[in-house]
């Protein structure tokens, strides 16, 4: 099958830094991919890439297997049938809204009029076409800069982090409506992002950059719960690290051993697990803990701090002969400081790296 857009070893250096190092990254039509990553990690410079605003040093980009560019020719980034969405809308102030949407469209006046409008009903904006970008919120502003994104049918759509000047509640609307047009028109997205719940919420592929490079790709699901080492494992949440040395293939811990595969005796390694996975049960002298045999490890511990969010209470426990840990519990459940509880760690959600 041939791909909609194919990124094949780029490469983009400024003067000794290396912005873009040996990315390579396909989508099919309908695919959205996010590029996720911190700021500076080279996300912004490969979408500048693709979008033709910027020349990779190597590399090729080919669109529905035709090359785009290869580091010496390139085609123009109008002639790419490429679309893009910027932070800021960038509408013309002084045209009014059909007009910013029919904006390098060809044909007559009366043909770009009824395709902006047409866009204008699917981004349920019927009857804004003759008013002025300064009379629209900032949600109204973002879909009319995506009908007038879409209007020239490009196959392909960069979003370059469109919703983050969007308050919370009208980000997830404006969101949810720009994705559902664009997998109705059928075109793959490529969308930079630093924020990981946005990547989880709108991606059938992420993509997750550091330092230039794509780390590790995969689905959402994937990604979560298969972290490719311990840095992307705290990308996507707070974690707990218990350090350990391995002994005979087990990295000994205050909740028992690990059995850690590949790795030698002696060699220091991190057992990381995520808040929401740590589980408690109530401590009881002379008992040992109830689910420990099925639930995996078991360590006695004792509440330093609570903390009541409203969806969720973040628990921080000592545990004798390890670090402070925290774990994600009920929001109806904010026990006190000094009580003692079981905190089990469930092997199968522990994540064993390199320290």
């Amino acid at each position: 099958m041939t791909h909609r857009l194919e990124l094949r070893n780029l490469c983009r250096h400024f003067g000794d830094h290396c912005a873009v190092d040996d990315v390579s990254l396909t989508l099919r039509p309908g695919q959205v991919t996010c590029l996720l990553g911190p700021s500076g990690c080279g996300k912004s410079t490969t979408l500048r890439i693709v979008a033709g605003v910027e020349r990779q040093d190597s590399g090729t980009i080919t669109v529905d297997g035709a090359l785009v560019c290869d580091g010496v020719n390139t085609t123009p980034p109008e002639a790419r049938e490429i679309g893009l969405m910027f932070q800021d809308f960038a509408l013309f102030p002084h045209l009014n809204v059909w007009r910013n949407v029919a904006f390098g469209l060809k044909g007559t006046k009366a043909s770009q009029r009824a395709r902006a409008e047409a866009l204008l009903e699917r981004v349920d904006l019927a009857g804004y076409a003759d008013k002025m970008p300064h009379q629209l919120s900032g949600g109204e502003q973002q879909r009319v800069a995506l009908a007038r994104a879409i209007a020239p049918k490009p196959k392909i759509m960069l979003l370059d982090e469109p919703f983050s000047g969007l308050d919370d509640r009208l980000r997830d609307d404006v969101r949810d409506a720009t994705i559902a047009v664009l997998r109705e028109e059928g075109t793959a997205v490529l969308m930079v992002t630093h924020d990981p719940s946005e990547a989880m919420k709108m991606a059938d592929e992420i993509a997750l950059m550091r330092d230039g490079r794509i780390v590790q790709t995969g689905t959402p699901y994937t990604i979560y719960n298969s972290p490719v080492d311990r840095d992307a494992a705290a990308f996507f949440s707070d974690v707990n690290v218990i350090p350990a040395t391995v002994d005979g293939a087990l990295a000994k811990t205050p909740f028992g051993a690990f059995l850690v595969p590949g790795y030698e005796t002696g060699a220091q390694v991190d057992i990381v697990i995520r808040p929401q996975h740590l589980k408690i049960e109530f401590f009881r002298h002379g008992h040992g803990p109830s689910e420990s045999a099925t639930m995996g490890a078991a360590a006695a511990a004792t509440v330093r701090r609570a903390r009541f969010l409203g969806y969720q209470s973040l628990v921080d426990f000592d545990v004798e002969g390890g670090p402070v840990l925290t774990a994600s519990v009920s929001s109806v459940f904010v026990p006190k400081p000094g009580t003692q509880f079981w905190l089990l760690a469930p092997r199968k959600h522990c994540y064993v790296f390199p320290k």
